[in-house]
């Protein structure tokens, strides 16, 4: 999406809600409490780090190199860890959430909810931002979240009412044969060569169904033990409004009051604890 955007003459912007060991870093790299700019020469401890992975992938070809990554945090941290991000950059005209997988969907009623924290936090922190003009969401990954308790018939359920809302923006889909589709394999691979002990098995995924593979293709041992469904789905976007979605949400509301970040899972299970009835699973008709 990234590189597409570039294409058509926008200017394009890197962030990642991390999961790097982000105070490790020297002090040059953070431009405030929660943010830090990563390049491909950033020092950092341990192996993990796909935000200078990234840069580096960048780097290697021509592209610019700067990832952003942010701390997980509480939202209004995160929220004010964006704010310094813009004020940095200048402004924004629009903020794409990119969700590998669909649990960002999920309203809070369903059997399963996926890992819905930092979703949750990213979604209520940009839900926040009323000054950007644009504020969107996107889902790569149909059907990843399986793994995790996810039923992608209530996802549908979700879109079609995010739709009479007004709210379901459509698809487009991830092809190989496209530049985009070819540098996002290309880049899958480098970050698999670069971190071999803990392959993405969302990326791995997404990459193995953009590449026409189907079933229970094994890209890594970490699924060994599972069977997996990699299908042409997975390589579709879901798009939706931000705001919308946020409005959706049955316990977003609750989340600006968090002091930490491990407060999410609790104001969620609470939350759930005081639901009459959870939405059931359902199967597909076809």
């Amino acid at each position: 999406m990234a590189l597409a955007l570039r294409a058509a003459g926008k200017e394009v912007h890197l962030a990642n809600l991390s999961f790097s060991d982000l105070y490790g870093l020297d002090l040059d790299v953070w431009l405030d409490h929660d943010v830090a700019a990563i390049r491909p020469d950033t020092a950092a401890r341990g192996d993990y780090f796909p935000e200078r992975t990234l840069a580096r992938w960048l780097d290697d070809n021509g592209l610019p190199s700067t990832v952003y990554a942010l701390n997980r945090t509480r939202v209004q941290l995160l929220r004010a860890a964006y704010r310094a991000l813009l004020t940095h950059l200048g402004g924004a005209d629009a903020i794409i959430l990119v969700d590998g997988g669909t649990d960002i969907l999920m309203r809070g009623d369903e059997n399963g909810l996926g890992t819905p924290e930092e979703d949750m936090a990213s979604l209520a922190a940009v839900d926040g931002l009323p000054e950007i003009p644009h504020r969107l969401v996107a889902c790569l990954g149909f059907g990843v979240d399986a793994y995790h308790g996810v039923n992608h018939a209530l996802v549908l359920e979700n879109l079609a009412t995010l739709e009479r809302d007004g709210a379901y923006l459509g698809v487009f889909s991830l092809s190989r044969t496209s530049r985009e589709g070819a540098l996002y394999l290309e880049a899958v691979a480098h970050a698999h060569a670069s971190t071999p002990e803990h392959p993405s098995i969302v990326n791995g995924s997404i990459a193995a169904a953009t590449r026409g593979d189907f079933e229970n293709v094994q890209f890594t041992e970490r699924t060994q033990r599972s069977e997996l469904f990699i299908n042409p789905l997975m390589s579709v976007y879901f798009c939706v409004d931000l705001p919308g979605l946020a409005r959706r949400n049955l316990y977003l509301d609750r989340l600006d009051q968090t002091h930490l970040t491990r407060q999410i899972s609790s104001i969620i299970e609470e939350f759930r604890d005081e639901l009459p009835r959870q939405r059931p699973p359902r199967t597909f008709p076809h």
